[in-house]
């Protein structure tokens, strides 16, 4: 029997002589079995070998009646200890699989009793592979397309990969593989399309797709497992329009990277990214940004380059229907009750809908019935440090307002036009 682990073997002698261990482990390969030639039969000819990448032949330590107590405190989290009489040494073990901790630990306790070898899940005592005690990988960086593994596998313990500059069409489906991927760096390919499969990734909190070919980013994608753990992701240098309305999932974004691309829009609900601190989508073809805009709380802005539209107040967009439909109706009070709601009890299209109704300036909800204008909005009310958004100086940018009926559009407009005389 085999267990991959690290450890640290401690002699008791030290406190003696005034030393002490490192209290640092190190990657072994631990095997419970028979050195080879020795007879079957009894527990008297099982050891305990502890194997590592300085000693791939590995110490032996004889195991039946020789273990003083095992401490198991912390088996859960993959530590465990094993004291044995002679030599007076502890074998510490830590970041070990839970269940295959246990398991090892059963069968040193039965050899330790002297239970007959027939049971015992032996394995031959031999000289340890250099992979199986050298430290697992967990970072690998390929900036060509000659340094790309085409015939070999990716490392299944890597957190952190880059493969930049592989001319790479797709996401290799060996990456989407790696279930313990916390940063993947794919910038500088021609990816046209991203898998729904790299939801999947758990863990994954950096994702960086700059200077490829990208055309969308997939709804399915802010539904996935991406909502809990992505923090930073960057788009730069790509060419998408639009970003679905489902993106505003993803709620533990911190850092958002949009520059260079064609949108023609920021996410509607742009507000519920509550994380979010650093936000770039300069260069693009944003004529104005959305009413939600104002709820962020920025640390840093950058939205130079943006052909934004001069901002009239004086000249509103209505779709005003009067009197309300029944359905406009019906959906200005779930919102404004804050009543339940969801596909278990609507047609998806309705809650779709629901989701993305605006928010008049007094607070209530409106549909499909509504007054739209767009006014000055001072970028510093939601960010701290604020990158020109021109070559003339400025740091405003126009943002849409909603009115949900005329009452408010009035009082509105007598504000306006007190303040501007």
């Amino acid at each position: 029997m085999r267990l991959q682990c690290e450890v640290e073997v401690v002699s008791r002698l030290l406190p003696t002589c005034g030393l002490r261990g490192r209290g640092r482990g190190t990657r072994a390969l631990l095997s419970l079995g028979r050195p080879p030639g020795r007879a079957q039969g009894g527990g008297s000819g099982i050891y305990l070998m502890v194997c590592t990448a300085r000693d791939r032949v590995g110490a032996r330590y004889k195991v039946q009646e020789n273990i003083e107590r095992f401490f198991t405190r912390f088996v859960e989290e993959g530590k465990a200890t094993v004291r044995l009489r002679e030599p007076a040494v502890d074998v510490c073990l830590s970041k070990a699989n839970a269940s295959n901790l246990k398991n090892f630990l059963s069968a040193v306790r039965l050899a330790h009793q002297g239970t007959d070898t027939g049971a015992l899940p032996l394995s031959a005592l031999v000289p340890a592979k250099t992979s199986e005690v050298e430290k697992p990988k967990a970072k690998m960086i390929i900036t060509s397309r000659r340094d790309y593994p085409l015939t070999k596998n990716f490392p299944y313990s890597l957190e952190h990969l880059q493969a930049s500059y592989c001319k790479l069409a797709r996401i290799d489906t060996r990456v989407l593989c790696l279930k313990k991927l916390r940063k993947l760096d794919l910038s500088h390919n021609h990816i046209k399309q991203l898998p729904a499969t790299i939801g999947d990734l758990t863990c994954l909190q950096e994702l960086n797709l700059h200077d490829n070919h990208l055309e969308s980013f997939s709804g399915a994608l802010c539904n996935s497992t991406l909502q809990k753990s992505l923090q930073f992701l960057d788009l730069s240098q790509n060419k998408i329009k639009a970003l679905p309305i489902q993106f505003c999932q993803l709620r533990e974004l911190v850092n958002l990277k949009l520059d260079d691309n064609e949108l023609i829009r920021l996410p509607f609900k742009i507000g519920q990214l509550d994380h979010l601190r650093f936000l770039s989508a300069a260069r693009n073809k944003l004529p104005f940004l959305p009413s939600d805009f104002r709820k962020l709380c920025l640390e840093n802005l950058d939205l130079f380059g943006n052909p934004f539209e001069q901002p009239n107040p004086l000249v509103p967009n209505i779709q005003l229907k009067i009197p309300l439909t029944l359905l406009e109706c019906a959906a200005r009070a779930t919102l404004n009750y804050r009543i339940p709601f969801g596909c278990h009890l609507l047609p998806s299209h309705l809650c779709e809908d629901l989701e993305v109704a605006k928010t008049c300036q007094c607070g209530s909800a409106c549909l499909s019935s509504f007054i739209q204008i767009t006014v000055t909005m001072n970028l510093h009310h939601v960010a701290h440090t604020v990158v020109l958004v021109d070559n003339m100086g400025g740091t405003e940018a126009p943002i849409i307002c909603y009115f949900c009926s005329l009452a408010c559009y009035s009082q509105f407009l007598d504000r306006y036009l007190q303040t501007n005389g």
